[in-house]
């Protein structure tokens, strides 16, 4: 009897768990970004656009009633900060999901923590590891498209202009090393040669050793992968050197900041997949992204007085697919993990989402771009 009493309590113990989120009528997500920090550039748009929209549905009147309620840490881009702060979401705020971490690093290691903890974790990074292998990521998703979706999206072009030989330069953290080990894979599989291969620190300063060597290999195109300052210098640095080589960048530095840090003239013929969000206005007005993108750029600009950016749109797309999740199959943690699984057709900032069983992040090529940097903005290329 005293083991049924105990099973019964710890059942109700959980049960309350669950739903003290949802007690008070309020329901409570959690979002982890560096907002400071040298992720900043990420972690800043990330927040303003959660706190933008959760403000915006309230002011509608909830979900199904009910109030959202956004609990918003600084993880300062550390990844032991990080999850930190995921614990304490979790475990004092009693979120019913999180969005973030804004990189790959950061969100590697809180998910060790959510997965245990089965709470829904939707990561703002790209690193194919973050939702892969699915079985040993039940609980978590991501809204950037892969790594090897952008890595594919710029060999595709590099293609059609003959540059069949490739140096990469990657940064050596979470971000650059998925990046490197999906540009090695890729390119292989497409009959592409790597040429030279280097890495950065992401705190170097400088990287002409590096760009030396590249310039003296039989390279006919150079892929650098990583987020700033690391590529903003590189930029720099490619121009102080003379180098001629056509440059591509990852999508991980698609917003004006990475032109404004390396200084438009030497950005100048760069070139990246980015979202449609950098370009929705040159779109075909019937392009199913387009009214959402110009909604959410002149909302943007009305609050921050800035353009709206793709980083900050993976917070968007994260808090489109929670809310539906919630109002498509309900507020409790498990709920909101079916929901998002089963997401299609979500139409987005990043791209239009088909979740399943086997795809946790839902985007494929279609999601990207392919544009250069001309006169300090972005040019669609065909």
């Amino acid at each position: 009897m005293k083991k049924l009493v105990m099973v019964c309590s710890m059942a109700a113990l959980l049960l309350c768990s669950a739903t003290m989120a949802l007690a008070s009528g309020t329901i409570k997500i959690g979002g982890l970004f560096s907002v400071t920090g040298p992720a900043s550039f990420l972690g800043e748009p990330e927040k303003k656009t959660l706190e933008m929209l959760v403000a915006d549905l309230n002011a509608k009147g909830g979900i199904n009633g009910q109030k959202l309620e956004a609990v918003i840490y600084d993880t300062a881009g550390d990844a032991t900060k990080a999850v930190q702060l995921a614990t304490k979401l979790i475990r004092n705020d009693k979120v019913v999901a999180i969005i973030g971490p804004s990189t790959t690093g950061e969100s590697m290691a809180v998910l060790a923590l959510t997965e245990k903890e089965k709470i829904p974790l939707i990561s703002c990074a790209a690193g194919i590891k973050i939702t892969e292998p699915v079985k040993d990521r039940k609980w978590t998703f991501k809204t950037p498209a892969n790594d090897h979706v952008a890595v594919e999206k710029i060999l595709q072009y590099a293609e059609k202009q003959k540059q069949k030989n490739l140096a990469i330069m990657t940064v050596t953290d979470g971000f650059g090393s998925s990046g490197r080990e999906q540009l090695k894979a890729v390119a292989a599989q497409k009959g592409f040669t790597i040429v030279a291969d280097e890495t950065y620190g992401p705190k170097d300063t400088d990287m002409t050793p590096q760009l030396t060597k590249i310039r003296g290999s039989q390279a006919q195109a150079l892929i650098v992968w990583g987020t700033n300052p690391g590529p903003a210098i590189i930029t720099k640095n490619i121009k102080q050197l003379g180098i001629k080589l056509p440059v591509y960048m990852s999508h991980g530095v698609a917003s004006k900041k990475y032109i404004e840090l390396a200084s438009p003239a030497a950005a100048e013929g760069i070139m990246l997949p980015t979202g449609k969000l950098a370009i929705y206005e040159v779109l075909p007005k019937n392009d199913p992204q387009y009214k959402l993108l110009k909604e959410y750029d002149a909302a943007y600009r009305k609050a921050h007085g800035v353009e709206a950016s793709t980083f900050g749109g993976y917070a968007y797309d994260a808090f489109l697919l929670v809310t539906n999740a919630i109002k498509t199959k309900g507020a409790t943690p498990a709920q909101i993990r079916d929901g998002l699984e089963q997401t299609q057709k979500l139409v987005s900032v990043s791209g239009i989402f088909n979740m399943s069983a086997t795809d946790h992040n839902g985007l494929d090529l279609s999601a990207f771009e392919m544009v250069r940097i001309t006169k300090g903005d972005w040019a669609l290329l065909k």
